[in-house]
């Protein structure tokens, strides 16, 4: 067996890294102890010590320092040299087939494209996946994200069936599949999806999305929820938007998800359209919609919010809710650029999701999350805490608020009461947590310079995902996948449409 402690050059705990400790890794998958540096022990080269100790925090009990153990204990260790330790990325927003659409859709003969005209060359693609195919770019997406550093991902899925005319719900399980394959932990937000936009009918490659009644997609739920892993995998509910919904179901939906204890997620106001639309047929807004006719709270997260208004979004934060924001695929389909700024103010309810995987990179996905507000408010230090740090408040982001939208902090809630048995917690470094880990090479020729207070803004704003050295799900570590193989990912490729 490898050895159950571990211990880098720098471990990043409470968004500050720490010299010399040592992580015990239990037989379940989860922190068992953590351990730190006595003041006298040699620190590693390359950085200063930020601190002077250990915080108070209750979720890091027990915790022992190195002079506390015997040296047999001490040689148990599993020296990560040269490495830093972070948590696991968390990507609270994914479609991993539109992985297939890297590189196409980005042609315009016709002039230029937006949203709506991406959106038809996706649908080219859902035409043409069969389901080895789908499985196919599934895996290969998942694993992709894996050797991006992000080990745990909201899965929000919605191509259900093998082919337009059937309605056997067979794509389903080849997620859970694709994920046990990779080896990443895995949140399956099944969507359901009725509409082809409000009030018309599913049309063309739509037609693989129905869910016809609620009552039939939650004996799917159920069916499914049996066939998860416990330990890696678990599912909440997805109403796709109110463009794909009816009112009425997704009042049933959200009563459905809070009666469970599951998490819901739902698209709104990616698009200005689509805002257009629901208030032509509702008469308000589709977040306005949500908050007059839903109960919100720490289990609910709203997907884009690109176009909401500050009122809106003040009314929507209040409650605990979180804002999935995706800032690379935002920016490649044109939908423009969230309230970031007033978001950030409001408390600690951003997230970050990959959605179409048109580039796997958090890191970079991170810094476009600051970046684009400096372009709108041409300032720098937009989304940085109340002591003015930014990367911490960033690195939260990619991990412990998305665990909180995926319902992985621990807490699961059910009528707004904790119960006893708890799920697992990710995101952070905490003795039980789960052991879902990256490290970063700390000799990656872009990290050249750092130190130990800026290790951390070096990664996330000045380099990427090449930095990322190994990954741990669960206590299982994984080597990145070797690059190249993969030229036959799609073999009937999407049509080279305009975007």
């Amino acid at each position: 067996m490898p050895p159950s402690w571990i211990e880098a050059d720098w471990t990043l705990i409470d968004g500050v890294f720490r010299p010399g400790v040592r992580i015990q890794i239990g037989d379940d998958g989860r922190i068992a102890a953590i351990e730190f540096a006595s003041p006298d022990e040699e620190r590693p080269a390359g950085g200063r010590s930020p601190s002077t100790g250990p915080s108070s925090d209750e979720g890091r009990s027990p915790e022992r320092s190195a002079s506390e153990r015997s040296a047999s204990e001490r040689c148990a260790a599993a020296r990560l040299h040269r490495r830093a330790l972070l948590p696991g990325f968390v990507n609270v927003h994914s479609h991993a087939f539109q992985r297939a659409l890297r590189g196409f859709g980005e042609s315009y003969p016709a002039g230029m494209g937006d949203f709506w005209s991406w959106r038809e060359a996706m649908y080219g693609l859902v035409e043409r996946l069969d389901p080895p195919t789908f499985k196919r770019i599934t895996l290969h997406a998942f694993r992709e994200m894996l050797a991006a550093g992000i080990t745990t991902v909201g899965e929000f899925h919605y191509v259900h069936h093998a082919d337009i005319d059937a309605q056997d719900f067979a794509l389903d399980e080849l997620v859970i599949e694709a994920a046990k394959e990779a080896g990443i932990r895995l949140v399956l937000l099944l969507c359901f999806y009725k509409t082809g936009g409000v009030g018309k009918p599913l049309v063309g490659g739509q037609r693989r999305f129905a869910t016809p009644d609620v009552e039939r997609f939650v004996r799917q739920f159920e069916r499914l929820e049996k066939l998860l892993d416990p330990r890696t995998q678990s599912i909440g509910l997805a109403p796709h938007s109110l463009r794909a919904v009816p009112p009425d179901d997704l009042k049933s939906l959200k009563a459905e998800a809070d009666r469970r204890g599951v998490v819901c997620h739902t698209h709104i106001e990616e698009q200005r359209k689509e805002i257009e639309e629901v208030r032509a047929a509702l008469g308000v807004s589709p977040l306005v919609w949500l908050l007059d006719n839903t109960p919100l709270g720490p289990r609910d997260t709203i997907i884009h919010a690109t176009h909401s208004t500050p009122p809106d979004l003040r009314r929507y934060l209040a409650s605990g809710a979180h804002i999935g924001v995706c800032p690379l695929t935002e920016g490649n389909l044109g939908d423009g650029i969230a309230e970031g700024g007033l978001i950030q103010q409001l408390g600690a309810g951003v997230c970050i999701g990959s959605d179409s995987n048109i580039r796997i990179d958090f890191a970079e996905e991170l810094r476009w999350l600051e970046f684009v507000q400096r372009l709108r408010a041409e300032k720098r230090g937009v989304c940085k805490e109340a002591d003015g740090e930014l990367a911490r408040r960033l690195w939260r982001c990619g991990t412990s608020n998305g665990a909180v939208s995926l319902g992985l902090d621990g807490i699961r809630r059910v009528h707004g009461s904790a119960l006893p048995a708890a799920p697992v917690r990710v995101g952070e470094i905490c003795v039980g947590a789960a052991a879902d880990f990256l490290t970063i090479d700390l000799d990656a020729p872009t990290l050249d310079g750092w130190t130990s207070q800026t290790l951390l803004a070096s990664w996330l704003l000045g380099a990427g995902r090449e930095c990322v050295r190994d990954v741990c799900v669960a206590g299982a570590w994984t080597a990145p996948p070797a690059p190249g193989g993969s030229r036959d990912l799609f073999p009937n490729p999407p049509r080279q449409a305009a975007g």
